[in-house]
């Protein structure tokens, strides 16, 4: 029999050692996103999440209530949990901080973007109206002379659609010696705002002129009611030459127009009229047609039993993958004695998807090519640089292109946001082109990289793609990003075929500072998703500086 004092004693003893025993297995690292928003009244696009800045954007129509905006559902990675509920009604006249936790926390803002639609317009009114959402005034310019105590408004929108009511009716204001005001009503909202209308002596003029290389953006402010046009010539020509009044934008007395059709680096005289008033002539200088150096393909070379679509590696212009998937004597993207009909070339590129490894084992590898370079190898991981200096704004991206579409084979441990991929399930191919103010200090800063130096990006090639953090991963949607186009392949294309990508501006006076082309003939392989049998083909690749109808 154990004496009860030993017994007490042994049982001090076991609970002092445990205490010593120390816990130092660490905690798994599991990030949790938000994967997706759905619900009423607002769109939100996978591109609308932003792993980096963990960001929401919700982008709200003009008639939702922003106070209540109903959620159906806020998908979130699985096994994590959140501060809030993950659906409901959410009021984001303020952004909303959500806190998303499993063996760490992660912290994420909701926003909403809720662009309404103003108008205030009156008879004889000069140019467009100006608003200050903020302070609540609407401001309209009129001839000097005109007699403010007989102001007819002729159009006010200054709430949303439909839902706004306006007290007192606008037709009853018609005295502008100062400034009037009017309260609007929408959902349980209230606002003052306070109109005002000024007379100036402008009775014509540009408010903004952009020269592209074959396009001119002209946009001009006149009297609303009479004829608003634009006249242009080239420099020291005799004859000016009335764009068509079916070409001519109007809204009151904002006018704009796109002049298509004149040269490259050819200097143009161009006017703004408002019935027989005309504004100063105005000079500007149109830009170079600058063509996608090797955009046929035809410049190869193989050094150190690498291929490279260029004369040599330091010469070559686009990158490829095929660096990184020499560690496994395997070639991703090659040149093909199969140019596009008509071609004047001999060659075009084909990019196939590969499992890049020895013996099975390893990961898939997208065949890719891209303008920029290839920067480096991480154990099984690559890093990428997007980019060459371009300085043109052309209108398009036109190429030709096959297609061989395989089932997903490979899926990597993360998935794109907002998209879940099987194996099975078609692959996707993509060429994607852009224009933008990238710069090597935020573009090409890579968190993984170990050191005082991590910034991979240059003046020449900004952007860095580093496979290892999503959060490196193009991103059309930055803030640097000026132009976008895209074309997604989701099944096969047999025979060569010709494309042709238009390129959305952000806004016609901004001048990017690089190109950015990609090809992938698996749209996820950044994600080591795809499948082994898509392979596709490219030639011929010429930017479009003309109008693409």
């Amino acid at each position: 029999m154990i004496h009860k004092g030993f017994r007490i004693f042994f049982y001090l003893f076991l609970l002092g050692l445990l205490s010593c025993i120390k816990n130092d297995l660490p905690y798994p690292v599991v990030e949790i996103n938000i994967l997706g928003v759905t619900g009423e009244g607002f769109t939100c696009e996978a591109s609308d999440i932003d792993t980096k800045s963990r960001t929401v954007t919700l982008h709200l129509d003009e008639t939702t209530d922003i106070s209540r905006v109903p959620i159906s559902q806020i998908s979130i990675t699985e096994g994590g949990k959140a501060s809030i509920p993950l659906s409901g009604e959410f009021d984001l006249r303020s952004d909303l901080n959500i806190t998303l936790s499993l063996y760490q926390d992660y912290e994420w803002t909701l926003k909403a973007d809720q662009p309404i639609e103003r108008i205030f317009t009156v008879e004889s009114q000069i140019g467009a109206a100006e608003f200050n959402a903020d302070l609540h005034t609407a401001t309209a310019y009129v001839p000097e002379g005109t007699d403010l105590n007989h102001i007819k408004i002729t159009a006010l929108k200054l709430g949303p659609r439909d839902i706004t009511t306006m007290e007192p009716d606008p037709s009853t204001l018609t005295s502008f010696e100062t400034y009037r005001t009017i309260t609007i009503r929408y959902h349980e909202f209230e606002e003052e705002w306070s109109l005002y209308v000024i007379p100036t002596e402008i009775k014509v003029q540009f408010t903004q002129v952009d020269a592209w290389t074959r396009l001119i953006w002209l946009y001009g402010a006149g009297r609303s009611g009479t004829e608003l046009g634009f006249r242009y010539r080239k420099q020291d020509a005799a004859e000016w030459t009335t764009v068509p009044t079916d070409q001519i934008s109007v809204s009151g007395g904002a006018f704009s127009t796109c002049l298509s059709g004149v040269e490259p680096e050819q200097t143009y005289e161009v006017v703004a009229y408002s019935g027989t008033d005309e504004s100063e002539i105005k000079t500007v200088t149109t830009g170079a047609e600058t063509p996608l150096t090797n955009g046929g393909f035809e410049q190869w070379c193989t050094e150190g039993d690498i291929v490279y679509p260029g004369p040599s590696v330091d010469e070559a212009y686009w990158g490829t993958g095929n660096p990184g998937a020499a560690i496994a004597k395997t070639t991703l993207t090659n040149k093909v004695a199969d140019p596009r009909p008509g071609s004047s070339g001999m060659y075009a590129a084909q990019l196939e998807s590969k499992l890049a490894g020895v013996a099975g084992i390893g990961k898939l590898a997208a065949g890719n090519l891209f303008v920029g370079r290839y920067v480096g190898t991480r154990g099984t991981n690559g890093i990428v640089g997007f980019g060459r200096p371009f300085v043109q704004r052309p209108v398009a991206l036109r190429g030709w292109i096959k297609y061989t579409c395989g089932e997903i084979t490979d899926v990597g441990t993360t998935q794109p946001t907002g998209v879940t991929i099987s194996k099975g399930d078609p692959d996707n191919g993509i060429v994607y082109v852009a224009l933008g103010t990238w710069t090597p200090e935020k573009y090409g800063y890579c968190e993984k990289e170990s050191g005082d130096n991590k910034v991979l990006g240059t003046t020449e090639v900004p952007i860095c793609v580093d496979t290892r953090d999503k959060n490196t991963f193009f991103d059309p949607n930055s803030e640097a990003v000026i132009a976008y186009g895209q074309l997604v392949l989701d099944k096969t294309i047999g025979e060569w075929q010709q494309f042709t990508i238009p390129l959305d501006y952000r806004a016609t006076n901004l001048v990017p500072t690089h190109i950015v082309v990609v090809c992938s003939a698996s749209r996820y392989g950044d994600y080591y998703i795809g499948s082994r049998n898509s392979k596709m083909w490219v030639d011929d690749f010429e930017l479009v500086y003309d109008k693409v109808e």
